[in-house]
């Protein structure tokens, strides 16, 4: 029974979880570091932020929208404490993708269906996470994840070298054909003081990343160049800048909108709601290895719900976890979610002091595009690809298949994840119906082992394979075919001995399966023998009847025993070694093998 005090911790936990490290704010040394680090923070999500913006195919300081409330609401309700959440590299490019249609359609509307969109991806992740289904989320796979963020990085780069060279281009209908436009566009006009300001941002990050690690790179080449923009008049030579940002903090409300338009979003809102959160949640899971915290996987989508519901009431976009920003701001000596409000509560002075200083005016636009070339650059990850083929062929592939039409299909984004999903699943079903099976037999060592892999001969009147999977609906043909298979080509096969350690669970189609091929091979004056059967597999045979009285001497513990019973009951045999024999020599004289009672299931593992 749950006691008072239980309930009490997991209510908490799971509505009103600052309430969990709200308390260690009473030592003073907490406030500061937390404090530092959000600070820190706040100097990379601030330019950071308004570059992702920009990605998105929103004004720049819209980014600087998404970057307060919900920064502050995520870490309220979210579940790990150094977890630094809003505008993120691949939501941005997924936002822009989602909206795509809109930006000719119905471009007045674009900033409104922006906002939408985040509302829905929070409405879906908050859903998930409060009727405790977030592992939903898993059937997303790492495979899918690698191959499609793999590619997304590389569509982000290059979807910023129009911004870099300063030049506009047509939109193809596909990625593909826009990037070659750009790079038509490129050759021909390219506008070479963007082009130099672009690489002297370039130039600036990459060296203090390397050189100076410490201090602010991107931060600093956000303040040189739009000191130098204002300086040569940057503007009046062509080059594009940000502009005017709006005085003071976003209205908060829902916006107006046609439901038919955001009922068209909702499977895209999904796509983003998902990657969203799996990015978050392998950040959140990477920090709990480092500072040993628990993580609620389903309080962490509400986290994350939330924060896009905020977003949305600001009028801002979708946003997610941020493995960079997390890992400043654990470096930076984060210990609670304090830290993140407090990066919130610094966007926000921003966002106020700009009411006394336009100082973003002239922040060049292929500064931004700089910033997101060098942030998505540690995205692409071959090494990851290349690893994933030598876990498993099929997790390779699923990995090149997703990273290929990631490319050729974008920016239809979530058809490339739906069929990596797709495939993904299929794969599964597959291996779950073919399991692995093991021949047995005794090595030199005198222990038993894949007689395949190790080129161990078999005995041809004792066949012991190990099945290593769960016996249900969808593998019990499988397995039925394999052990005829055995038969046939064993024509002096008398015993059929399955080492069912590895079988941890059964249903009925596999109960009815057994039953019906042990007639059939008693039929054949073969025998079905079990050993190492798992207690909850044993209760079944027991409850049905398959384990009966008449047949109790046919289940064993371990695999000598039921070899040895197999000896016992082979007569005339002809061989004088035997491959399962320890000694390699076949018993000439009867054992008495341990037998064991079936009704006893406490005797099986």
């Amino acid at each position: 029974m749950i006691t008072a005090r239980q309930y009490t911790r997991e209510f908490i936990s799971r509505f009103i979880p600052y309430l969990n490290w709200l308390g260690e704010l009473k030592n003073p040394q907490t406030i500061v570091k937390d404090c530092l680090a959000g600070l820190t923070v706040a100097l990379v999500l601030i330019p950071q932020s308004m570059a992702y913006a920009q990605l998105a195919n929103l004004p720049a300081y819209y980014g600087l929208y998404a970057s307060f409330l919900p920064v502050i609401i995520s870490a309220l309700f979210g579940s790990s404490r150094q977890l630094q959440t809003g505008p993120v590299a691949v939501v941005s490019l997924m936002t822009a993708a989602a909206l795509e249609p809109l930006a000719t359609a119905n471009p007045e509307g674009y900033l409104v269906y922006a906002a939408v969109l985040a509302f829905i991806v929070g409405i879906f992740q908050i859903s998930l996470g409060l009727l405790r289904l977030g592992v939903l989320v898993e059937f997303l796979s790492h495979s899918v994840v690698i191959g499609f963020t793999n590619a997304a990085a590389i569509i982000i780069g290059t979807s910023q070298l129009a911004k870099l060279f300063g030049v506009t281009a047509e939109s193809g209908n596909h990625f593909y054909e826009t990037i070659w436009n750009v790079l038509v566009e490129a050759s021909k006009h390219t506008h070479f003081p963007t082009l130099a300001m672009g690489i002297a941002a370039l130039v600036i990050i990459f060296t203090l990343k390397k050189y100076a690690p410490k201090v602010p790179g991107v931060l600093t080449a956000v303040v040189i160049t739009s000191i130098v923009s204002w300086v040569i008049g940057f503007e009046t030579l062509g080059g594009k800048v940000v502009g005017v940002v709006p005085a003071g903090l976003p209205s908060l409300g829902i916006p107006n909108f046609d439901m038919s338009v955001a009922l068209d979003l909702v499977s895209k809102g999904i796509v983003i709601a998902v990657i969203g959160y799996m990015e978050a949640i392998s950040i959140a899971k990477a920090i709990a290895v480092q500072t040993r915290q628990r993580i609620d996987a389903n309080q962490g989508l509400v986290g994350q719900g939330l924060g896009n519901i905020a977003s949305g009431l600001s009028g801002a976009y979708p946003v997610a976890g941020s493995f960079s920003r997390s890992a400043v701001n654990i470096a930076a000596g984060a210990k609670t979610g304090f830290a993140a409000v407090f990066t919130g509560v610094l966007v926000a002075a921003s966002l106020v002091l700009l009411y006394f200083s336009q100082y973003l005016y002239h922040l060049p636009q292929a500064t931004l595009a700089a910033v997101i070339i060098s942030a998505v650059i540690n995205l692409i990850r071959i090494k990851q690809i290349k690893y994933a083929f030598r876990v498993h062929t099929h997790d390779g592939f699923i990995a090149v298949l997703t990273f290929a039409l990631t490319l050729i299909l974008a920016p239809h984004l979530e058809q490339s994840i739906f069929v990596g999903v797709v495939l993904s699943l299929g794969l599964f079903m597959y291996r779950t119906m073919h399991p692995h099976i093991t021949i047995l037999s005794r090595a030199a060592d005198g222990e038993l082992r894949d007689a395949g892999s190790n080129i161990l001969k078999t005995c041809p009147n004792i066949t012991l394979m190990r099945f290593e999977g769960p016996l249900f609906f969808a593998s019990a043909m499988y397995f039925e075919e394999k052990v005829l298979e055995r038969v046939a080509a064993k024509p002096d096969l008398k015993f059929i001995i399955v080492d069912a350690e590895a079988i941890t669970e059964i249903d009925a189609t596999g109960e009815d399966m057994l039953h019906q091929l042990s007639l059939r091979l008693a039929a054949l004056h073969i025998e079905f023998v079990f050993a190492r059967t798992k207690r909850q597999v044993m209760d079944v045979f027991v409850r049905t009847g398959f384990a009966g009285p008449d047949w109790s001497d046919h289940f064993y513990r371990h695999d000598e025993s039921a070899i040895e019973f197999a000896w016992q009951n082979i007569s005339n045999c002809e061989q004088d070694v035997c491959p399962l024999a320890k000694d390699h020599e076949c018993p000439a004289q009867r054992l008495t093998p341990i037998k064991l009672d079936p009704s006893k299931t406490s005797q099986f593992s």
